[in-house]
């Protein structure tokens, strides 16, 4: 028999069952485990995993913290009261109304936003003739653009332009609705009726975010190769019938990211109510949590509710996300990990 030995193979005792192979893993271990792959995992793994702990996750669980104690946020000292800024949140019927406000724009703002997106970007990409090859209308690029305009507008701006467009007395809106004989609205308060003020705010958020979606749905539309229009096309399916069974499932994973930004948006929107309901607007229809969270934090010096209502919010979304990655799923979608 062979035995190993410091000189390599010689007769004699075999060497122990499993000797050879462990051996050789060490060696390809060693061999492996190179300084640019040490210098690469430090860079590109380590390091940003690091900053994320600290930066991320270690405030968050300092606001989880903070909000079991009634810190007043201009002290060093604080009590711990436990779950009673909870108990106390959750009969608060501003906020209670201000989570409601926010559940409705998280459904309404990305839905309406990504139907219009996918809508103009159909006719961009595979909206054009119905004969010859497969294309979108004419002078596309041109909408492309002209479309991605409002999206490079920053949201404060935005908002306050709009700001101007609703005023009652010198606003461009009801100008143009006088100019066309509705007198009704020579002064109507788009902002500040309750029945329109809601609305209101959700339009202006949706006009500033459909151009960018309509472009990420554009990107994604070109990605599926023209042969499938065309087989749809040849097979008799119609424009709306082409759009629902066979562009949308392709891009679904495109559809389900942006539904989840948006959504993040539509759950925070301080921005956008800043400029234009800096006061929660009439009867607080426009009231955010984060705009209440703010005034409770920084008005009223009560940092330990507010850390509440700020984990409120943020268990609310990550059950948003988690809600929208199980209904695609429910409807034939794939995560990335499952992939």
């Amino acid at each position: 028999m062979t035995t190993l030995t410091s000189g390599g193979l010689t007769s004699g005792v075999s060497a122990p069952p499993g000797g050879l192979r462990r051996i050789g893993s060490a060696r390809w271990r060693r061999r492996n485990l190179t300084f640019d792959k040490i210098t690469f995992f430090l860079v590109f793994l380590v390091i940003p995993v690091a900053f994320y702990i600290a930066f991320v996750v270690s405030p968050f669980v300092q606001a989880a913290y903070f909000s079991l104690t009634d810190w007043t946020g201009f002290s060093p000292g604080m009590n711990f009261i436990g779950l009673s800024n909870y108990a106390k949140l959750f009969a608060d019927s501003t906020f209670l109304q201000a989570m409601g406000n926010n559940i409705l724009m998280a459904i309404v703002v990305p839905v309406v936003t990504l139907g219009v997106a996918m809508f103009f970007a159909t006719l961009v990409t595979v909206g054009g003739s119905t004969r010859g090859n497969v294309k979108g209308l004419r002078s596309s690029s041109f909408y492309r653009v002209v479309s991605f305009f409002p999206y490079v507008i920053p949201a404060i701006v935005i908002g306050l332009i709009w700001s101007q467009i609703y005023d009652p007395s010198a606003g461009l809106l009801n100008g143009i609705l006088t100019r066309l004989g509705l007198e009704q609205f020579a002064s109507f308060a788009w902002l500040g009726d309750p029945r329109t003020a809601r609305w209101a705010v959700m339009f202006v958020i949706i006009w500033g975010l459909v151009g960018f979606y309509m472009v990420l749905f554009i990107a994604a539309i070109k990605g599926i190769p023209a042969e499938v229009f065309e087989a749809a096309r040849i097979d008799g399916a119609g424009r709306f019938r082409t759009a629902i069974s066979i562009t949308i499932p392709l891009i679904r994973e495109n559809v389900q990211t942006a539904f989840i930004y948006i959504g993040i948006l539509a759950l925070d929107a301080f921005v956008y109510m800043a400029a234009l309901e800096p006061g929660g607007g009439p009867d607080n229809t426009t009231l955010v949590m984060a705009q209440q969270l703010f005034t409770t934090a920084f008005t009223k010096g009560q940092f330990g509710y507010a850390c509440a209502m700020g984990v409120v919010l943020a268990v609310i979304t990550l059950a948003y996300a988690g809600l929208v990655f199980a209904v695609n799923r429910f409807f034939g979608g794939k995560s990335e990990v499952g992939e």
